[in-house]
């Protein structure tokens, strides 16, 4: 795989670091590939686009998916993963999930994460939507992301390890043979570093989350804006599944116009035994999976959106005014102060929920190392697809996610640097453009795709609704292309401009992909093709960019992932 030589516009880079590794985020698979990079004797940076703990891992409330409970088996996990991935799970690399899930669980503990534990000193588990056992560890009640990332960046800080925060990435260096030779950042504000600087690598792991923000409203920090699959196809990497978005079944309905991050009603709390009501308290998911509340995430926001429709209203209602104000306080404190915040009281009243973008099941396509199709760029996390989530990510599966594959990833590395394979010679990346590569998009563009995309690739799809959000986005793409064809111009760089212009651009692939896959699968719904179509899409759509900015899509021959074709230095001919 070649690079397309398309960069983001920006000036070139003042500054730079040489180290082993770069890692680019700080969730729990940043922070955890980064450990084991650093254990390992390897020069590790971590870049981050905020602060260390700042990522969408703190955000995650219901806790993290493990068979680690009594008569819990990993085969079971792997059951309930396949279950709700809708027929297009890569089944070897939800074994290796499954399998080394409870090992990788068991570590982050020992790094110092506390999870809640029962009266006999036993992880305490419980259950969420498409797990037919307690499998979830949470931490805090409700607070497991924010313990797990409190416990990695005290980690990190201990080891002092190079860290560069509020740091948005632009692209990837590469060298003349197209290998990974680092990554160009702009450093946001005062500090060590200022402005445009690169991190000279071999190794790069992308770790960046996810891309809710193209949304209008999402589950997602502002700081989620897809640069990282934005990044993996300009350096001519694969992307995979764009299409399968995650609409969380149950975030706080805060109005029809509410815009950005929304704040989120764990699954935990239906797995604790609250009821999905419509407004004269009927629950409607009975008899529509036998798991009702329960059922794996697209069933339950499907339920909603079709009561919603019927009945002409803007939300659906989570009834758990039987748990009582002790277990609220106890069990879901960070919710009940969120709901509390925006004038509810769950505990006398019902809250007003509907779903929202929650989470991106596709992304940069890797191997079971987590190897991209790009010679030393990694990915893990929500920014990749290792084929663990297929059509629809099980609920708590994404930490174990981060978790098991980070380990893989450093492991990968590591045994590269021991082979000497990786530190051959220092990168020498190719020289940065003078002019622009790749035209910005103004900020304001930021709210123009959400709208867009939101109308046209939101929960409910269709064959003209994606049409006409293709055709918009195409005309915001053009406009900015034909700009700088015609007198050289192009949006002001600046992180407004660069974070609208990987929105855009993760938008004309999610967007493309929706389109072409005529069927209803998992999370990705289409109205006029109501019905999963095995023989025909039981496969992988697979995106990437071509060197004058178009799109190359195509689908995979099964279900099953092709090889990254990825090797070490070392084993290449």
């Amino acid at each position: 795989m070649t690079s397309t030589g398309i960069r983001l516009h920006a000036p070139a880079p003042g500054w730079s670091i040489d180290a082993d590794v770069v890692v680019v985020g700080s969730g729990v698979a940043g922070l955890t590939a980064a450990l084991r990079c650093e254990a390992a004797g390897l020069s590790t940076v971590v870049v981050t686009k905020a602060r260390l703990d700042d990522g969408s891992t703190r955000w995650a409330q219901g806790g993290i998916a493990a068979a680690l409970g009594e008569g819990d088996t990993p085969e079971q996990h792997l059951d309930d993963t396949l279950v709700a991935g809708a027929g297009l799970c890569d089944e070897e690399a939800v074994r290796i999930l499954v399998t080394e899930g409870p090992d990788a669980v068991r570590r982050l503990i020992a790094t110092g994460a506390a999870f809640d534990t029962d009266d006999e000193g036993g992880i305490e588990l419980t259950r969420e939507g498409g797990h037919h056992r307690r499998r979830i560890a949470h931490a805090g009640g409700d607070a497991t992301g924010a313990e797990i990332s409190r416990a990695l960046v005290e980690a990190v800080r201990a080891r002092g390890m190079r860290t560069v925060e509020n740091a948005l990435v632009l692209d990837l260096l590469t060298d003349a043979d197209g290998r990974t030779a680092g990554v160009t950042l702009h450093v946001m504000g005062e500090g060590q570093h200022d402005g445009v600087g690169a991190v000279h690598a071999p190794a790069v792991v992308l770790a960046t989350g996810g891309m809710g923000q193209v949304f209008s409203a999402t589950t997602n920090p502002s700081v989620s804006t897809g640069d990282g699959v934005a990044l993996a196809l300009r350096a001519g990497a694969e992307v995979s599944d764009l299409e399968f978005v995650q609409f969380h079944p149950t975030v706080l309905f805060l109005g029809p116009d509410a815009e950005g991050q929304q704040p989120l009603v764990s699954e935990a709390v239906r797995g604790e035994g609250a009821h999905l009501v419509d407004a004269d308290g009927v629950r409607f998911m009975i008899g529509q999976h036998e798991l009702a509340e329960l059922a794996p995430r697209d069933i339950v926001a499907k339920g909603i959106m079709r009561r919603m429709h019927e009945q002409g209203a803007e939300h659906m209602y989570l009834d758990a005014r039987h748990f009582g104000a002790e277990m609220w306080e106890h069990r879901f404190p960070t919710i009940l102060a969120a709901c509390r915040a925006h004038g509810i009281d769950p505990v006398t009243e019902p809250v007003p929920v509907a779903p929202a973008a929650h989470y991106a099941s596709g992304g940069v396509r890797t191997d079971s190392h987590g190897r991209t199709t790009v010679p030393g760029l990694y990915a893990c996390g929500e920014v990749a697809c290792t084929g663990v989530h297929g059509a629809n990510r099980l609920a708590s599966n994404s930490l174990l996610e981060g978790l098991v594959y980070a380990e893989r990833i450093a492991a990968d590395i590591a045994a590269s640097h021991a082979e000497n394979a990786l530190h051959a010679r220092v990168p020498e990346p190719v020289p940065y453009p003078q002019t622009p590569e790749h035209p910005l998009q103004p900020a304001e563009a930021r709210f123009a795709i959400q709208r867009i995309m939101t109308a046209g690739a939101g929960v409910l799809r269709s064959a003209d609704s994606l049409q006409q959000a293709a055709e918009q986005l195409q005309r915001l793409h053009s406009e900015a292309r034909d700009a700088l064809d015609e007198n050289g111009k192009t949006a002001e760089p600046g992180v407004d401009t660069w974070e609208a212009t990987n929105l855009l651009c993760v938008g004309r692939v999610l967007v493309a992909a929706a389109r072409l896959r005529e069927e209803t699968r998992g999370c990705h719904w289409r109205e006029d093709a109501a019905d999963r179509d095995d023989a025909n899409w039981r496969r992988h759509i697979v995106v990437r960019l071509n060197p004058d900015r178009t799109l190359a899509v195509r689908t995979t021959d099964t279900a099953d992932f092709p090889p990254t074709r990825q090797h070490r230095p070392s084993q290449e001919q």
